[in-house]
């Protein structure tokens, strides 16, 4: 084969095939090549730069933080960011915002009729809370609400090996007219893992990994859009510096405190608590996709 220049070898890459292959994939990822090589140009990558950053490519699959770096880069916003204005371009009516999943949503949460605690098992490590609300088109009866967070220590059970299966994981199956309600405690923020890929690179960006105190929600019910959302509990040091950059206006809850326990004994209220109040607004869906409820990976196309 004859000598060629770097444009020569770029014009190779993106043209040579045995087949028709997709066309879609194909201009994606001549544009991804293209623009990888003109970075290397740019900036004079060095042999060794490029086999450094994969090889840390490679660590990153192996400890499961390719959502990490996703979120912590904006992909997960933006992604967001973009189904938000293809509503509003198609005029389709709003709902609660939507947030980011993260990498940490597990299926199959045990199943409660109405209310819950989430905090089963979990006693005293914070001070107690009720979130209660509905679930709303109109109203949406019976729709599923799916909550998770983390722990008092910022972990997440299923990814800790510390904690039980499904530890502070739930699904609430509203009632006729779309009431849920749960007791758990004021999860607090968390930071990436230290001494991980992630963290090597944030280090090198200068930025730090920091997520505000947060609870998660994936909610769905009667042919509507299944919702992937999460509230932020005000007050967090973090609250407008997310690294994830999920905060969201509408998305900042309001604690009440209450100190009239009747109604709640069933969750197990004794003592005044803290309240947050919220109702989560879905979309109609327009087709079976879009109203399945399940993690955004799991959604994807094989």
């Amino acid at each position: 084969m004859a000598e060629m220049n770097a444009a020569q070898l770029l014009e190779l890459v993106n043209s040579r095939r045995i087949g028709d292959g997709d066309e879609r994939v194909r201009a994606i990822t001549a544009r991804i090549v293209g623009d990888l090589f003109r970075t290397i140009d740019e900036f004079d990558v060095k042999p060794d730069e490029f086999w450094a950053a994969t090889k840390w490519l490679t660590r990153l699959g192996q400890a499961d933080m390719i959502g990490l770096i996703t979120a912590g880069l904006g992909f997960d916003r933006l992604l967001d960011i973009r189904e938000d204005e293809a509503d509003l371009a198609a005029s389709r009516a709003l709902g609660t915002p939507r947030a980011i999943e993260g990498p940490l949503y597990v299926p199959g949460a045990p199943l409660h009729q109405h209310e819950v605690r989430l905090d089963d098992g979990n006693e005293g490590k914070g001070a107690p809370f009720v979130m209660e609300g509905r679930v709303l088109d109109t109203e949406v009866p019976n729709a599923v609400v799916d909550v998770w967070h983390c722990n008092e220590f910022g972990r997440y059970s299923h990814f800790d090996p510390s904690q039980s299966a499904y530890n502070l994981r739930r699904r609430i199956q509203a009632d006729e007219l779309g009431r849920y309600r749960f007791r758990s405690f004021l999860p607090p923020g968390y930071a990436i893992p230290p001494d991980s890929p992630v963290s090597e690179l944030f280090t090198l960006l200068g930025r730090h990994g920091n997520r505000p105190a947060h609870i998660h929600f994936l909610v769905s019910g009667q042919g509507k859009r299944a919702l992937t959302t999460q509230v932020n509990i005000p007050g967090d040091t973090y609250l407008d510096d997310d690294f994830a950059f999920a905060t969201r206006d509408g998305l900042v809850v309001e604690l009440q405190q209450v100190s009239d326990v009747a109604g709640y004994a069933s969750l197990g209220i004794t003592a005044p608590f803290s309240r947050v109040q919220f109702d989560f607004r879905l979309q109609d869906a327009e087709n079976e996709r879009e109203a399945h409820a399940a993690s955004r990976y799991d959604t994807a196309p094989a």
